[in-house]
C-alpha cells in the first residue's frame, strides 16, 4: 500500500480457538459470548458436532449460518469453505467486530492460521491463535497427542484451563511446562490460567481503540467483569478476579516516535506480551498519516491512515500480556520517542525516510501473504 492511499475500512480480527477434545474450548467461547460487552461476534465452528450457546443448540450442519439473537452469528463449516464464510461474515450487513473460529478438537490449528494469513479477503486481519489446555489432563494429553508441543509453539495465547482441579505448586509446574514446550520450537506465547474458560474478553477484543465513530459501546469495566463472574460463580468470586490473569500498559506520547527505535522494541518484545494495538505518530516527512499498529503474538501489521482535521498528533498504544513488566515496557516505549537531534531539515527527512523502511515492510501490499 502506498502511504498516501486512502484508508481501508477497519479490518475484523479473526481469532482461532483450538485445543484437544475436552480442554474447554466451547465453555470458553460461551463465556466470551455472554460477556461480549456489545461487541458483535461471528462464530465459525470447524466441526461436525454441536455447540450449545446459552441453552440454544446450533446444529453442525455444513453451510448453515444461524443468528443467535444477541448480535452474534454462528456458522458450521468445512475448512475448505472457510474463505466463503469469511466473505459472508465480513459483509457490511453483518457489522461484526470480531470473528472466532472454534477449531475441531482434532484439527491442526497451524493449518487454519496459514489459511487466514494467506487469505485474500481484505476485510480481515489475523487475531491470534488461542490454545486451550486442560491443566488436570496436561501430561496425559501430551502423552496421547505429542503434537501438542507443536500446537503450543504456534500459539499466541495459551489458556491453562481447569486450574481449580490442581494445586498451586502443580499449576506453577504446568505453566513452566507449557512455556518450555512452546519455547523449544521458538514459540513465545502468553500463558493465562482459568477455571471454566473464564478469561477476560479484553484479551481477545480490541481494547477501545476503534476509530472515532465506530465504537458502538464501551468495553466491559472491571466492575462489570466482576459482577458477571460473581453471577456465574454464585458467590463473591473474589479469589477468581478475571483481571488478575494479565497485565496491561497504556502508553501515550505527544512527541513523534522514532521508527528505528520502535521497530527494535517490537522485534525484541518479551515473552508473554500478547497484544499491541493503537496508533503511532512517526512525524518526519510523512506528516499526513498516522500508523495503526496491530500485533498479536509475533504477527505485526502497520496501516497508514490520514490524520483527521484538528486531531492531536499523538501516539496511543495499549499492550496486553501475562507475566510482563508494565513499568519496564513503559520506559522502553518512552525511549522510542524522537530526541530532537540537531540536523538540517533535509538531512532529517532523508534519515527519517530510511528509518521508515522497517515499518513499511509490515504495511500490507495488494496480493501480499503475511506468512
Amino acid at each position: 500500500m502506498n502511504p498516501s492511499s486512502p484508508p481501508r475500512k477497519q479490518q475484523i480480527p479473526v481469532v482461532v480457538l483450538a485445543g484437544f477434545l475436552g480442554s474447554g474450548k466451547t465453555t470458553l467461547l460461551n463465556h466470551l459470548l455472554r460477556n461480549r460487552s456489545g461487541n458483535r461476534i461471528g462464530v465459525i465452528v470447524n466441526d461436525f458436532g454441536a455447540i450449545e450457546i446459552d441453552a440454544m443448540t446450533v446444529s453442525g450442519q455444513v453451510g448453515s449460518t444461524v443468528s443467535l439473537g444477541n448480535g452474534c452469528l454462528c456458522c458450521a463449516v468445512d475448512a475448505s469453505e472457510l474463505d466463503t464464510f469469511l466473505e459472508t461474515l465480513t459483509g457490511p450487513a453483518a457489522r461484526l467486530d470480531v470473528i472466532v473460529i472454534e477449531a475441531s478438537g482434532l484439527a491442526e490449528p497451524q493449518e487454519l492460521v496459514r489459511m487466514l494469513l494467506a487469505s485474500e479477503n481484505p476485510h480481515i486481519v489475523y487475531g491470534g491463535l488461542v490454545e486451550v489446555v486442560d491443566a488436570a489432563e496436561f501430561d496425559a494429553t501430551r502423552a496421547r497427542h505429542p503434537e501438542l508441543d507443536r500446537h503450543l509453539a504456534v500459539a499466541d495465547l495459551v489458556v491453562l484451563n481447569k486450574t481449580d482441579r490442581v494445586g498451586s505448586e502443580e499449576q506453577a509446574r504446568l505453566r513452566d511446562a507449557v512455556a518450555a514446550a512452546g519455547a523449544r520450537s521458538g514459540g513465545a506465547a502468553a500463558v493465562v490460567c482459568a477455571t471454566y474458560g473464564r478469561i477476560d474478553p479484553e484479551l481477545l477484543f480490541d481494547p477501545a481503540l476503534r476509530p472515532d465513530g465506530e465504537e458502538k459501546t464501551r468495553q466491559l469495566s472491571f466492575e462489570d467483569l466482576l459482577l458477571a463472574e460473581r453471577e456465574e460463580a454464585g458467590g463473591d468470586g473474589h479469589d477468581r478476579h478475571l483481571h488478575t490473569a494479565y497485565d496491561s500498559v497504556s502508553f501515550t506520547a505527544d512527541a513523534a516516535m522514532n521508527p528505528r527505535r520502535l521497530m527494535d522494541f517490537l522485534d525484541s518484545r518479551p515473552r508473554g506480551l500478547y497484544r499491541i494495538k493503537g496508533f503511532v505518530d512517526f512525524g518526519g516527512g510523512d506528516r499526513a498519516n498516522k500508523y495503526a499498529l496491530h500485533a498479536v503474538g509475533r504477527f505485526l501489521r502497520f496501516e497508514p491512515q490520514p490524520w483527521k482535521r484538528g486531531e492531536p498528533r499523538t501516539t496511543q498504544l495499549v499492550l496486553i500480556g501475562s507475566g510482563i513488566d508494565p513499568e519496564a515496557l513503559g520506559k522502553e516505549l518512552a525511549g522510542c520517542r524522537e530526541r530532537g537531534e540537531a540536523a538540517p531539515e533535509t538531512e532529517q527527512d532523508a534519515a527519517h525516510e530510511r528509518s521508515m523502511w522497517g515499518v513499511l515492510r509490515y504495511v500490507r501490499q495488494p496480493g501480499d501473504d503475511d506468512a
